[in-house]
């Protein structure tokens, strides 16, 4: 593991972001060249939302692998929820502009839909997230910063509720979203309870 650690510490945060960045971007060629089937819209739509939920998992899971797996990630964390923001935003952005595409409806389908409903709460809660997630924002609120942080464990449960609820019939692959976040959350647990013992 040292060794892969090594390995990792080489990487620049950089590279990260801008490989990052290219998912989004090759899905949108791909829609509009007629390579994500019948629905491009709703494709690129779910695979970025899917994108995003897995971004959002691999960030709750940094500390548990550095304390459990002694595998390092620390150094791209900030990256990895930055990019999951971003994925986030697109998923958003295509739900609006491709596939709703009427403002009057925009609205009603927040209201209307519980999936949709639980869908904006979660970016909500992303935003302030987002917006403070630089070295001027940490030294400035202090304690604070990492209080507002902890809304990114809501968040990610909202968006793994809000990906079993779009999907028709049973399906797993859900179920396995929403498993790994509560797994995440009760590893991290008894640390957060030592933290308020003291």
């Amino acid at each position: 593991m040292e060794r892969m650690n090594a390995s990792l510490r080489r990487i620049p945060v950089w590279l990260i972001y801008m490989l990052g960045a290219l998912p989004p971007l090759v899905w949108l060629w791909m829609g509009a060249t007629g390579q994500l089937g019948v629905d491009p819209a709703k494709s690129l739509e779910h695979k970025l939302g899917e994108l995003a939920l897995q971004a959002m998992i691999l960030g709750l899971a940094v500390t548990p692998m550095k304390r459990l797996l002694g595998l390092n990630l620390m150094k791209f964390r900030r990256a990895i929820g930055v990019l999951a923001f971003y994925y986030v935003s697109c998923h958003l952005l295509v739900w609006l502009v491709l596939d709703v595409q009427i403002p009057a409806q925009i609205w009603a389908d927040i209201l209307k839909r519980p999936y949709i409903t639980i869908g904006m709460a979660g970016f909500v809660l992303l935003l302030p997230l987002a917006v403070t997630s630089n070295n001027w924002s940490v030294r400035r609120l202090g304690r604070t910063w990492r209080l507002l942080h902890r809304l990114v464990y809501a968040a990610v449960l909202l968006g793994a509720v809000h990906f079993l609820m779009l999907v028709k019939g049973f399906q797993i692959e859900p179920l396995i979203y929403l498993g790994l976040v509560l797994i995440l959350f009760a590893v991290r647990l008894p640390v957060a309870r030592r933290r308020l013992a003291f």
